[in-house]
């Protein structure tokens, strides 16, 4: 190399001193590399044609979109598949994003000689990476995909035989219990099974018991059932338990003092946790007439939970809380989450604030992070809050509303012209609660009613959320963003080819944006389509994930997002609270260089985990939905059609919010065909069509509580033919009903749909799930 003789200028690393760095953090960007060495301007031109002799010498190679690595290394954590399998029968795998330069890892226990979970040929898993006596080792951290060979079932017992029968309505691996293990086990036991190997084409599977894990007669079934099935983690270790007990509140050294700033938390009623304060105040600067200070405190999590120790590797590995109706699976202990971690009324609490100016127009002109020491002035619930408001203090409220309430919701509304210019995505998502009794049942199923409480709070969260992504970006400190992208062009043209047969023209050219989907909303709020145009608009949406790189955020037209709001909850909110400590220079426990060369797989992770707990919160919420119905079977209720598909209609229940299928089977004695475009099923010979968003009646079949399946038999008449356009001459036949609902094997037509695997009762997919702006979201 032409430069590497010449003795470089002060901070610039040598070649050797570049490449031990980058052996150490297995990959990083030029701008991590530049700001290690701590180089500018020049000296970061001079990196620059280093790394390029580098690459050209073959001793530096490319990992992903920007990062680099030294040729033949691997990075210290990666997401990687189990690729290939040795005579020895000896595991290896290999990164997802690999070039061809990298190498492939063996499989081999940690250093205390645990295994970790099994897998197999194919399996996704997040490994840590180091070299070994014979080359590259891999240590699973995590397991990424389902164990395809584990059954969550039912104990179903009788004269002649023992079977597990799964309680994921999608399996069909019914399966039979040998003689051997059947004793012990009682009709209605939840276990965990294996399926044992063997050909079994040609008679049914046989299953070993590995665990028996609860009772489906057990009120927390539905929440066990679920947690059990996508694998959420449960409780702490005794090393976990301990960190946290040890934890003591920071002195007020090297913070500032808050606590004389009346900040107040507003929570739901039933919150055990309170992770932020708000308090608002006139801005005294007469260069801001008529504006508003804001102040958002969030509690400082990083003070407890630093990285490398046992409390961050099992939060690393939940990734976030999981919320059930009877329970939650918390991402950090109690003595925490409830305790030190939570701003409690007249406690003292460590915490991460921000100060945030905004104009009288609602521009947010300005913003300020500090680390404190606060003591919240006054605990709410939201029906507390907006009570006072309304003009009904209570004890609590009653002493606080002019010094606090009532500037709060001043400053809101000045916050809310800011937001209307914005203009979020302004889909109505109603969401139903379960309010359960001290015994585990079911008391009831109700609508969570919104509030101008709840919004003041989510819009005072996303501020705050935007504050800390902007102040990441100027301090050039790497983070993880929250994305949201914008509607896919597939996506976008369905969405036009709905509209268009309800006679509203949509342009497939003009690319969409929040403004112009809100406005299609206000045209449509009044009338006969309001409900399904907004069901097809969510379904036009993509889904928020974690990012170390930016796209801006659609869904709330925001060009930068991060979650700093929820670090009791989120491990990504706990990574931008380091990511701040760092920029900031506001303490030692701040982000590290080994967390930032791993922000792409900690982001692939955490995005897994939400995945993973929105699957189990929505299957718990199922199970428990049909548990309340099971009793109610025979009767007849109003509802919505939510869903169009080949094997039939999905139908929301108006009283309960409850999701369930009328079989396309159940729909009459003819062909129906699937008008994708219209989101309809539509009779081959009579033309008489069922759409989406449609009001009608049903009556419930079945409700099966194990697997949260509902079936409905159609009560009311479809909609006559559409005079403009032609029956389709394709579809599924339809019978009448019986059996389990759906078509017999030959009814339908060559090319046609078949029924879905193990089908009873399922949801439509898509959603806006992780995009609605709730400070939880």
């Amino acid at each position: 190399m032409t430069k590497s003789s010449s003795r470089p200028p002060a901070g610039l690393p040598d070649p050797d001193t570049l490449l031990a760095f980058l052996r150490e953090a297995g990959t990083a960007e030029k701008t991590d590399i530049a700001r290690h060495f701590g180089l500018k301007g020049h000296e970061r031109r001079m990196l620059r044609e280093m790394i390029r002799e580098l690459e050209a010498a073959g001793k530096l190679g490319k990992r992903g979109r920007k990062g680099f690595a030294e040729v033949g290394a691997l990075p210290p954590v990666g997401v990687a598949d189990v690729s290939e399998r040795d005579t020895d029968g000896d595991l290896y795998v290999r990164l997802v994003e690999a070039s061809e330069d990298a190498p492939r890892a063996v499989l081999v226990p940690d250093k205390t000689g645990k295994t970790g979970p099994a897998v197999g040929l194919g399996a996704r898993v997040l490994a840590k990476f180091e070299r070994g006596p014979d080359g590259w080792e891999a240590r699973i951290i995590k397991v990424l995909d389902t164990d395809t060979n584990r059954v969550l079932g039912v104990i179903r017992k009788s004269n002649r035989e023992v079977r597990v029968e799964p309680v994921d309505r999608r399996s069909k691996d019914v399966l039979f219990v040998p003689p051997a293990q059947a004793e012990s086990l009682k009709d209605g036991d939840l276990v965990f099974a294996s399926i044992e190997k063997g050909d079994h084409r040609y008679g049914p599977k046989r299953g070993k018991i590995l665990e028996i894990i609860g009772r489906e007669d057990d009120p927390r079934a539905a929440s066990l059932i679920a947690i059990a099935a996508n694998k959420v983690p449960m409780g702490f270790s005794e090393a976990v338990e301990k960190e946290a007990e040890d934890q003591e509140l920071p002195s007020l050294k090297g913070r500032e003092d808050l606590r004389d700033l009346p900040l107040i938390t507003i929570d739901p009623a039933d919150a055990r946790d309170h992770d932020d304060a708000v308090y608002a105040m006139r801005d005294d600067d007469p260069k801001n007439p008529d504006g508003w200070v804001v102040w958002v405190a969030i509690a400082d999590v990083a003070a407890y939970v630093r990285p490398g120790t046992n409390l961050d590797r099992e939060a690393r590995d939940k990734g976030n809380s999981t919320y059930f109706p009877d329970r939650v699976e918390p991402m950090l202990p109690e003595r925490l989450s409830n305790g030190l971690c939570s701003l409690k009324e007249g406690e003292n609490r460590a915490c991460m604030a921000v100060r945030m100016v905004f104009d009288k127009g609602g521009r947010k002109t300005g913003h300020k992070f500090v680390r404190g020491l606060m003591r919240s002035h006054a605990k709410l619930s939201y029906e507390q809050a907006q009570s006072a408001i309304d003009g009904q203090p209570d004890d609590a409220t009653g002493p606080i509303m002019d010094a606090i309430l009532t500037p709060l919701w001043t400053a809101y509304h000045t916050m809310l012209k800011g937001r209307l210019k914005r203009s979020p995505l302004a889909i109505e998502s109603p969401e139903r609660r379960i309010r359960m009794t001290p015994d585990g049942q079911i008391a009831s199923i109700e609508p969570r009613v919104s509030l101008e409480a709840h919004r003041l709070i989510e819009e005072m969260m996303i501020q705050a959320n935007v504050c800390a992504a902007q102040t990441l970006e100027q301090k050039r400190t790497p983070l993880i963003y929250r994305i949201h992208e914008t509607p896919s062009q597939e996506k976008t043209f369905n969405l036009a080819d709905f509209l268009q047969t309800i006679g509203k023209p949509w342009d497939k050219g003009q690319a969409p944006t929040t403004k112009r989907l809100n406005a299609l909303l206000d045209e449509t709020r009044d009338g006969p389509h309001a409900e399904v145009v907004n069901e097809v608009v969510l379904r036009s949406q993509m889904q928020a994930i974690y990012s170390p790189d930016n796209i801006g955020h659609f869904g709330l037209n925001l060009d930068r997002y991060a979650h700093f709001t929820s670090p009791i909850r989120r491990y990504s909110d706990l990574i931008v609270h380091r990511g701040l400590i760092r920029a900031l220079n506001l303490g030692k426990d701040g982000l590290t260089d080994r967390e930032i060369v791993e922000l792409p797989a900690i982001a692939e992770q955490v995005t897994q985990t939400e995945r993973r707990s929105m699957a189990a919160e929505r299957a718990a919420m199922d199970r428990y939905m049909a548990a309340f119905l099971s009793e109610r079977v025979g009767a007849t209720f109003t509802g919505r059609i939510t869903g169009v598909t080949r094997f039939g209609l999905f139908i929301r229940l108006d009283e309960t919010g409850a999701d369930g299928l009328v079989p396309v089977s159940s729909l009459g004695g003819e062909y129906f065909h699937h008008d994708d475009k219209a989101h309809a099923l539509v009779g081959e010979r009579s033309g008489q069509r069922w759409t989406l968003g449609r009001n009608v009646e049903v009556k419930l079949q079945e409700a099966t509580p194990i697997t949260g399946g509902l079936v409905f038999e159609m009560l009311s008449d479809p909609a006559p033919r559409d005079p403009n356009a032609p029956a389709p001459r394709l579809g599924v036949r339809a019978r009448s009903p019986g059996g389990n609902g759906f078509p017999k094997r030959g009814a339908t037509r060559p090319g046609g749909p078949k029924p879905p695997k193990g089908g009873r009762g399922g949801k439509p997919s898509g959603g806006l799930k992780g995009v609605r702006k709730g400070k939880r979201k």
